[in-house]
């Protein structure tokens, strides 16, 4: 039971709900329970979906195909959770919508490519079987494209030119001597000749079977033995004779012209078929090089198309074979239509719910969740002012400790400049005493009859002692005195 609500807990808290305030309103932990279940569903798919494309589009091991799809199934929980956590209830609908559609929109967009892999994985078979088609299409069209390649078009012509020059070499040479001229026009006047001689030996052939018949009576005149008939049949008989005589030896003359051309025809053809067997070895091995030469590019080119071809079968292969699929068979396209669709819903189902029920009115958990915002960023103000009245009054504090040192300062300095103003106030009067004093002493000293005659002093008089008594002084601090006097004086006022 205890791991249950553990459980239950965690999915709570990966559909972004507040456990705090789950236990003050447990009418909600079921809602978000479920939500974190969907999620935990769409990021399975999403990794089963990234392990199938993996493997197709990469032909990467599944134990690789299923680790790279445990990185994206988290990624994608990891970007629902985002989705929902970031979406609360707003002052109007309207911005709630406004708020939604982009993330209704981000989740089409990831479904999309996560039921992709999905469905294709459904259609497997029916894809390979396109495939098959699709490459054996690809391999003879890429064949025919060699075929009007302008570098392979000398192909025919050399494999032709090879053949005929392998015949001649087989055959010792390829002269028919009767193709000679001379031959030709001899059998011409031979068989012209025996065309004469066959003539006039028909006709006395005929003149001789009537002659006999005239002869016999059997025909002609109708009367047996030698007549005029028959004397005329003869003559006519001997003339044609002289005739086919004479055709005979035009034949026998035209046959030895015959022969005699032959012989010089089947010289010539022999030293004819010699010059044509070397010049054919010759041609042989230039043209069999380069018919070689471009067989083997053709070939290796060929080779390594159907080597690609061969590989042709990831995602954007299957996808194509899909669509071929669904143009020819419309069930295909009906079935992979509604697959997409329900790998799509369960994809963007959790960011579904979730705007459906920021547009719902707000629930007894989202009010809470409202209120400890709010009791969150009063406290938060709360502190925050507090601080700043503690900063306030250590300022304060220090203004007022600086204040108070910097008129102790003052105090200081104004005692000291009174006391050094008292005791310069001293001084001074203690020198006015000091010259009063010898002033009037000089003043009342006795004259002494020994000394010489002094210099004439001058004397005070009674304001004059006044003011020196009464301490009035210069603009220097010296009292005013008479004119400057004797040595005694200038001795008197160094001391």
């Amino acid at each position: 039971m205890r791991s249950r609500t553990r459980t239950g807990d965690r999915l709570a808290v990966l559909a972004g709900a507040r456990l705090d305030v789950l236990a003050v309103a447990p009418g909600a932990r079921a809602r978000h329970v479920a939500l974190g279940g969907v999620l935990v569903s769409t990021g399975a798919l999403a990794a089963l979906s990234a392990a199938f494309a993996v493997h197709m589009a990469l032909g990467a091991w599944w134990a690789f195909a299923l680790l790279i799809g445990l990185g994206w199934g988290l990624v994608i929980v990891n970007l629902d959770r985002m989705l929902l956590v970031g979406m609360g209830h707003q002052v109007s609908w309207q911005r709630t919508l406004a708020m939604a559609l982009p993330r209704v929109a981000l989740a089409a967009v990831l479904g999309t490519v996560i039921s992709t892999p999905l469905t294709l994985q459904v259609f497997a078979k029916e894809i390979d079987a396109t495939i098959v088609t699709m490459q054996a299409e690809a391999a003879a069209e890429f064949a025919a494209g060699l075929d009007t390649d302008e570098r392979y078009a000398p192909i025919p012509a050399l494999q032709e030119r090879v053949a005929e020059e392998q015949a001649v070499v087989a055959g010792g040479g390829s002269t028919d001597p009767n193709a000679d001229p001379a031959v030709v026009a001899a059998q011409a006047e031979r068989d012209a000749k025996q065309s004469v001689y066959d003539a006039a030996q028909a006709r006395f052939t005929e003149l001789q079977a009537k002659a006999q018949c005239e002869l016999d009576g059997s025909c002609g005149s109708g009367r047996e033995g030698t007549g005029d008939a028959y004397f005329a049949a003869a003559a006519a008989a001997a003339e044609q004779s002289a005739v086919r005589d004479a055709a005979k030896s035009a034949l026998d003359s035209a046959d030895a012209t015959l022969q005699q051309a032959r012989t010089t025809a089947d010289q010539d053809a022999a030293s004819a078929d010699a010059r044509a067997v070397a010049l054919a070895e010759a041609d042989l091995t230039n043209d069999s090089a380069e018919l070689a030469r471009l067989t083997d590019a053709r070939t290796a080119e060929q080779a390594a198309f159907e080597a690609q071809n061969s590989e042709s079968d990831g995602i954007l292969a299957r996808l194509e074979a899909m669509s071929r699929l669904s143009e020819d068979r419309p069930m295909v396209a009906t079935a992979h239509l509604m697959l997409f669709l329900l790998f799509l819903s369960v994809e963007i189902l959790p960011v579904l719910v979730k705007v459906l029920l920021t547009l719902a009115e707000p629930a007894a958990y989202d009010r809470l969740v409202t209120a400890r915002d709010d009791e969150e960023v009063l406290s938060e103000q709360i502190r925050s002012q507090g601080r700043i009245r503690a900063q306030q009054a250590r300022a304060d504090l220090l203004v007022a400790a600086e204040t108070d040192r910097m008129a102790r300062e003052i105090v200081d300095r104004e005692n000291a400049a009174r006391e050094d103003a008292a005791r310069r106030a001293e001084r001074r009067a203690r020198r006015r005493r000091t010259r009063i004093a010898r002033i009037v002493g000089d003043v009342l000293r006795p004259n002494r009859d020994e000394a010489p005659a002094p210099v004439a002093e001058p004397t005070l008089d009674t304001g004059e002692l006044e003011a020196l008594m009464l301490g009035t002084a210069t603009d220097d601090d010296r009292p005013r005195l008479p004119a400057p006097r004797a040595a005694e004086d200038v001795e008197f006022a160094d001391r």
